[in-house]
């Protein structure tokens, strides 16, 4: 097969993940399960603020590869067929998520004032109803239960096409996509809203839930850009992925490193220009004990440095570049969502140590072993996908 007048040998084998990467997956596991013991004896607070810092980074990943996915499908994209499977592979941690939420649920008494029945009544605008345990915990499970659901629809089908070859799976896939699509905007947003935004339930944003969305989307664009660079031109999917396809995930992460300073700058400003105290206290926490450094950190790291290196064509390119930018996006978006959590603990001082090490590392070994997982059960390539050859000759000409 030929892409852009070049030929590529085609070559698909099983996938066996390096030793040093399972072992590494299983002693990450073991550390968090650790971790997460220690917590729970001896600092609960300290603990729970730790999980829900790193179940919130990887579940919004998670959701992002879905929105990826639905989104390519709701487009009729052609370019991606070949890579699409990444981004299912990813999605694999959703059922993880489901049972993380079921625990992170214990913790709520730790996290959110809502939690406490009695205080209910001390909200005002109709809160005390949005923010009663019950309805805040069923809509907590109703999100992780709908991804699990449209995960199993449209991944499945996509999986099940490599041995059929039916091309009505893609037709099936398309509409369920258009579904979740609206199914992810409406509950992503109540997702964010309930486990970010409610720690400080006096405090509102309308767009709270677009800027988590951005950031969301943006690390999932990291994760892609990394496994591209690491898989295309590796033994198992030679000749299926290419320099286009890396080139287009580095521009899409450029888009949504733009995407999500706009939507951050939008949200500040509005705040700022209005000056109503129970908006302007999120940002004036933010401001103090240390937190101003985080603050700036963030506009540097997560906005300025990915912005400006990932202008020139080149550098979406370059494997190292667009790999080490990556990294700093991964990096930025948990130290984002730990300046959304940590200013509302520990009389707003921050804290760091090995609880967040712990936990967060607990989780990148559940990330790691269900995507290993996922990859040696299926092909890594979606091989009957109609729309592959397309896949295969894109080329970008900008």
């Amino acid at each position: 097969m030929a892409s852009n007048n070049h030929s590529h040998e085609l070559k698909l084998t099983k996938f066996e993940a390096p030793q040093g990467l399972k072992t590494a997956s299983f002693a990450f596991m073991f550390i968090g399960l650790i971790t997460f013991v220690l917590g729970f004896a001896k600092n609960p607070e300290r603990l729970w603020t730790s999980y829900l810092t790193a179940f919130f980074y990887f579940a919004s990943i998670a959701a992002g590869a879905m929105f990826f996915i639905a989104l390519n499908y709701a487009a009729k994209a052609g370019w991606s067929a070949s890579i699409r499977r990444f981004a299912e592979a990813m999605t694999s941690f959703i059922p993880v998520m489901l049972v993380s939420s079921f625990v992170l649920i214990l913790g709520f008494k730790y996290l959110y004032v809502w939690a406490d029945a009695s205080k209910l009544p001390l909200l005002t605008g109709g809160k005390s109803l949005y923010l009663a345990p019950w309805f805040v915990t069923i809509r907590f499970v109703f999100f992780g239960i709908g991804l699990l659901v449209f995960r199993h629809l449209i991944v499945g089908n996509s999986i099940k096409q490599d041995v059929t070859g039916a091309h009505e799976l893609t037709h099936k896939n398309t509409a369920y996509s258009v579904g979740f699509i609206a199914f992810f905007a409406i509950f992503f947003t109540m997702f964010s809203f309930d486990l970010l935004m409610s720690l400080l339930p006096t405090w509102y944003s309308t767009i709270f839930g677009i800027y988590c969305f951005g950031g969301a989307i943006q690390a999932t664009f990291a994760v892609l850009a990394i496994m591209i660079v690491w898989l295309k031109n590796s033994k198992w999917i030679s000749g299926y992925v290419t320099e286009e396809h890396q080139h287009d995930i580095g521009k899409f992460l450029k888009g949504f490193t733009v995407f999500w300073a706009y939507i951050a700058f939008s949200q500040f400003m509005l705040i700022w220009y209005a000056n109503i105290p129970e908006e302007t206290e999120y940002y004036i926490m933010r401001s103090l004990n240390g937190w101003m450094s985080v603050s700036f950190a963030l506009l540097i790291f997560r906005f300025i440095v990915p912005f400006l290196v990932l202008l020139p064509r080149s550098a979406k390119r370059s494997d190292s570049i667009l790999v080490s930018t990556s990294i700093l996006v991964l990096v930025m978006h948990y130290v984002d969502i730990y300046w959304m959590v940590y200013p509302n603990f520990f009389d707003g001082v921050p804290q760091f140590s090995f609880w967040e090490i712990g936990i967060f590392i607990g989780f990148l070994g559940l990330f790691l072993m269900t995507m290993i997982k996922f990859f040696t059960k299926n092909n890594m390539v979606a091989i009957n996908d109609p729309r592959l050859q397309e896949a295969l000759n894109h080329h970008v000409t900008y």
